[in-house]
């Protein structure tokens, strides 16, 4: 996990096309610029980066369940909730659960563990729209570097 990059996934350890869901793991840094601004002395995750994390896992699980042929943006989080605080060096497990799809739209249920604890969950909507060829490599890369590609036959556009 690379905050200041919005690097939110280390690595996916499971992926289900039958049930649509999709869990993945990362651990926070000990270090990190972000940490520098929030909060001086006392470094807490963002809550924005956490949320980030969670549409980052329900985004690899809609990307895999098109076949990477599909890009979903991020359009809207309907409802999120925080329950606790989230420190370098706590690893999260991250789960994503694709709800419904229609007319260029989805959305997913989204949750971060860490040590068996509710972190925070959410339900987030997607829009859906042609993979952008600028992003085809950089997303392929990505999704073998997090082990994706292993999780769905290496199928990718």
């Amino acid at each position: 996990m690379r905050l200041e990059f919005f690097d939110m996934i280390d690595r996916v350890t499971a992926y289900d096309a039958a049930s649509k869901t999709l869990a993945a793991t990362s651990t926070v840094p000990m270090e990190s610029p972000v940490f520098q601004g929030h909060f001086p002395g006392y470094p807490l995750v963002p809550g924005v980066l956490l949320t980030e994390t969670m549409a980052q896992a329900s985004g690899y699980l809609i990307l895999a369940l098109n076949g990477f042929t599909k890009m979903p943006f991020l359009m809207a989080v309907d409802s999120a909730r925080f329950r606790t605080f989230v420190e370098p060096g706590a690893t999260l497990e991250t789960s994503a659960e694709f709800d419904i799809e229609g007319s260029g739209y989805a959305s997913t249920r989204a949750s971060i563990k860490s040590d068996g604890k509710a972190i925070c969950n959410g339900e987030l909507r997607f829009r859906i729209m042609p993979f952008p060829a600028e992003l085809g490599d950089l997303m392929n890369e990505r999704s073998r570097a997090i082990g994706l590609d292993l999780l769905t036959d290496g199928g990718h556009a």
